[in-house]
């Protein structure tokens, strides 16, 4: 079969400024691509190109085999065979779900008896067979998202595009409206591009993940190989980090394995480039990495004093601060340690991941500090005080 979806060079300007910078994309027939990057990163611009309500400035894309954006011409959106999930459902106000669904049913020309059979169908596989009168005014948002799931099924065709399509529900229905998109595409076969901001979002979903920044597709690949081994610092951070640690490489080693020198502490980690000896690198730590232990004199246990616990429904998430002030946040543990405790944290060299630090830019200083993630400020380096810097995220709050 040829691929869902085949763009190359795909480049999109919006009065001079570069929004799609040279990207190429590959969607394989039956495949379910998620998106992920933050607000800016282009990926609701990559989508509408593919959608044909953009048109790409250069490059060339392909549907199904078929050009339909390049020197060719452009084929409008109605002629490219696709169907969307908005983030904000998009239904008709005066149509019941029954009506929604059966207005995106009716393009494939059944009989009155098979058009209305499977706009039913659609509807129970949804679970909203029982709603089948009422108007969207009188759904929740959950339930008017499954009418918007059901329609764009419901089409036939064999591309759905999503944009963002759960954001705007509440945090006890994404789930399962999540679980709901992902068994439905994959039981009848379409081949997905779904765009998010959110990372657990994009792991759960993504059969391919790639992750965007400032116009580009940084990195491809499975949500595991990105996780385990993204290709610069900005992808580690965006696909969650519970800190960093600054110090200098001490000792190389085989399969990425390095030993970092931090303050007094030599720490292994995990460096997904090459580093030289003697290199300045920044650890990113991956919250899976953190063990908290009971403190004690060890040369790569970290102490710290908890400052804040919550309970988060199978484990504890704590805030805690190191010896010079510095605060870590987000850190697991399956038992409660009490606020004012000493801690130790143990580190997992997998989950420690080594990138040199970039030299110091004072023009862009008012934003080079912002985590991507939440925009949490990190700490600022002082040289003069000890080279241990623990920065992260504030906890999630959905």
């Amino acid at each position: 079969m040829p691929p869902a979806i085949r763009g190359r060079s795909l480049t999109k300007r919006f009065a001079g400024r570069t929004v799609l910078d040279g990207v190429d994309l590959d969607v394989a027939a039956g495949q379910f691509v998620v998106l992920l990057g933050p607000s800016g990163s282009g990926k609701t611009t990559l989508l509408r190109c593919v959608a044909g309500t953009e048109r790409p400035t250069a490059g060339t894309l392909w549907v199904g085999g078929a050009e339909v954006s390049g020197p060719a011409g452009h084929v409008p959106p109605e002629r490219r065979g696709l169907a969307m999930v908005f983030q904000d459902y998009a239904l008709w106000p005066h149509m019941t779900a029954r009506g929604n669904v059966a207005f995106a049913v009716r393009r494939l020309g059944l009989s009155r008896p098979a058009s209305r059979a499977r706009t039913m169908q659609m509807l129970e596989r949804v679970g909203l067979a029982h709603l089948a009168e009422s108007y969207p005014s009188q759904m929740s948002g959950g339930e008017q998202q499954r009418v918007a799931l059901a329609r764009a099924l419901g089409s036939g065709a064999r591309l759905l595009l999503c944009d963002e399509p759960l954001s705007n529900l509440d945090a006890h229905l994404r789930e399962r409206i999540r679980v709901e998109i992902s068994t439905l595409c994959r039981e009848s076969g379409t081949s997905v591009v779904y765009i998010t901001h959110d990372q657990q979002e994009a792991f759960a979903l993504a059969d391919k993940l790639g992750v965007m920044h400032q116009g580009r597709i940084l990195q491809w690949g499975t949500p595991e190989a990105v996780h385990r081994r993204p290709v610069d610092a900005f992808v580690a951070r965006f696909t969650g980090v519970s800190g960093r640690v600054s110090g200098r490489v001490v000792r190389g080693g085989e399969a990425g394995l390095v030993e970092v020198q931090c303050g007094s502490k030599r720490l292994p980690a995990t460096a997904p480039q090459a580093i030289s000896l003697g290199t300045s690198v920044e650890v990113l730590l991956r919250p899976d990495a953190i063990s908290m232990v009971p403190p004690r004199p060890s040369p790569r246990v970290l102490p710290a004093v908890v400052k804040d616990v919550s309970f988060r429904a199978g484990w504890y998430d704590h805030v805690v601060d190191l010896p010079g002030g510095e605060r870590l946040t987000g850190v697991r543990a399956g038992e409660r340690y009490e606020r004012g405790s000493p801690v130790g944290l143990q580190l997992d060299p997998a989950g420690c991941l080594a990138f040199a630090e970039p030299p110091s830019d004072p023009a862009q200083s008012s934003g080079a500090g912002l985590n991507p993630v939440v925009g949490a400020p990190h700490l600022a380096r002082d040289e003069n005080a000890p080279r241990m810097v623990f920065s992260g995220p504030e906890p999630h709050r959905t």
